[in-house]
This record gives structure tokens, sequence and C-alpha cells, in this order.
């Protein structure tokens, strides 16, 4: 008689990979059966140095990821990538370009690369992002790396879901600048000026330094360490792996506990927002086609939404 096969939860925790891209599906796929996998990859002692990269498109990011992943293997560390994709408006699929880029990792095991889109999530973040990152720290990977759509100023979500962020710029592209506005330059706890090879890099530094020293701080504020690289030749890895692991030593345990428990805060968050979208589209499919012709209050159907209650019906106005 044979033995009966392991279940996917077996599977997963033995750390096999067929059964980690499966979990991440259902998981992307929001079915309850990855919830007993994420129980599961909760509650493992393991825990990776998670690393979010964002910038500007045309950055360079897709490349620096590769490079990084070059230089922490050769130090032995088994790394995930989660790339982020935008999805089509319109067909909803997604480019996933980012692998094409990381072809030279394809057959390494101790690298695993998964695409994922964002389906139209603002922030440059899918709603699913903070369980598949939990996934991939539950297979016990040394690194996970979060790369990051490329929309500018509105990715400053990616801060709430990474241990560190890693912004990446480049010199004479305006990026400086554009950082200096955003909301994106806070968020930073390390900056790579990528391309440095090209002119400006050194006038880009020094618009970064001094735009530090602009803001509040004290004895304690961490102000990111800024290096130069130039990824299409794997050049200043090392330097930007050992900020990372600088800042991982200032934020301690206690720090490190506090952005944990501010990605569990986004991600419920972000789930009751999509439980709500699911619930305005199954009630009525022209919900807010009736609000804009005037038959429903907006505020009304927002209470009745969270509540649960039926949306009010077409009464008089006023």
């Amino acid at each position: 008689m044979t033995a009966p096969a392991a279940s996917l939860l077996d599977r997963y925790l033995a750390g096999d990979p067929r059964a980690l891209a499966r979990a991440l599906t259902l998981a992307e796929a929001g079915l309850p059966a990855a919830r007993p996998l994420l129980r599961a990859a909760r509650t493992r002692a393991h825990r990776a140095t998670v690393l979010g990269v964002t910038g500007s498109p045309g950055s360079g990011k897709s490349t620096l990821t590769g490079a990084l992943i070059a230089t922490l293997r050769a130090e032995g560390k088994r790394v995930a990538v989660l790339a982020v994709d935008p999805s089509s408006p319109y067909s909803g699929g997604a480019i996933l370009g980012d692998r094409i880029r990381m072809l030279r990792h394809h057959a390494d095991p101790g690298v695993f690369v998964r695409s994922l889109a964002t389906r139209g999530a603002l922030g440059g973040l899918s709603a699913r992002t903070m369980q598949v990152l939990a996934l991939l720290e539950g297979a016990g990977f040394d690194w996970v790396i979060l790369e990051t759509v490329g929309v500018g100023q509105s990715e400053v979500d990616v801060a709430a879901v990474c241990d560190h962020t890693l912004l990446v710029l480049t010199p004479a592209g305006g990026d400086g600048v554009q950082a200096f506005k955003a909301g994106i330059m806070e968020i930073a706890d390390v900056i790579a000026v990528n391309k440095a090879d090209l002119p400006g890099a050194d006038r880009t530094v020094r618009e970064l330094m001094a735009a530090q020293g602009l803001g509040a701080h004290d004895e304690h504020t961490w102000f990111a360490p800024i290096r130069r690289t130039i990824a299409s030749q794997d050049q200043g890895m090392e330097k930007l792996v050992e900020a990372v692991l600088k800042h991982r030593e200032h934020l301690g345990e206690p720090g490190l506990n506090a952005r944990r428990a501010a990605r569990a805060e986004y991600e419920v968050r972000s789930l009751v927002q999509e439980r709500l979208m699911e619930r305005a589209r199954v009630q009525s499919r022209d919900l807010y086609a009736r609000v804009a012709r005037g038959e429903l209050d907006a505020d009304d159907v927002a209470d009745a939404l969270v509540q649960g209650d039926g949306l009010p019906g077409r009464g008089a106005q006023g």
C-alpha cells in the first residue's frame, strides 16, 4: 500500500518550491485554502530581511535588483524577489518584464522570482502583496526583495510593508528634485544614485545630502546613506547591502517589530477595503450611477456598506 501524498502545507514547510509557487497562487487569488499556509508561515521563527526597492520608471530598479541578487548569492544567501508589475487598466494583464531582466538567475535554486500584478491597486502594491511576502518569509529565504511598479510620488506604501526601503534615483534626470517634493524622500532608508557613471552624479548626491538636513531632526534621526551604483556593471552592490544591514542594526528588535505591526495594519486595512468594494459590486451593478443621478446619497451608501445593512431605497431627494 502506497503512502498518502504529502499535503500542500507539509510540502511548503519542507521547502518544496512547487508547493511555494502553489501557495503564492492561492494567496494572490484570495482563496480560503491559503489561510492555513499563511498562519504556518507567520509562526515560523525565521526572519528574512525584507527590502523594498522603489523609484521612478527608468531608474534601473530591475537591473539593480538583479545585481543585488548576484551579490547576496555570492555571500551564500537565499534570495526571493517579488516583482510587482503594473496591470493594464483595460485587460487586467501585466507585462511582467522584471522576470526578463533577471533571467541570469533562473537556474539558481537559491533564487526564487515571482511577479505580481497590481490589479489596479493604488500606491504601486497589490492588496495581496503582504500575504505573498509572508509566504516567502516563511519559506526560509534570507532576503526577500520587493520591487515595486515605479510610479513616482504615489509609491510610498512600500514603507508600510517592508523592513527597509531602498530608493533608486538617477543623476541629471530630475529624480532628485522630484524626491524633494514627494513623500517618497521621507520613506527612504537607503538611497542609491544609480547610473552613477552619467554626468551629474556628484551634484545629485550633494543635493540629496543637503535635502536631508532641511527636515526636522535630532541625534536619533536616521539619515539615509547615499550610495553610488552602476547596476549594469554590478558596481556598488556590496556598499548597498552594508547600508541596509546598518539600518537593520539601527532599528533593532523593537523597530523591526514596529514595522511588522505596521505591515499587519496595512494588510488588514487593504483587505477591509477590498471586501467593501466587493460588497458594493454584489449589491448593485449601477450603484455609483445611482449616486451620480442623485437617487442615493453617497454617505448613506458608505454607511450601509460598512455596517452590512441593505442599501437605502430610491426615496425622494432632499
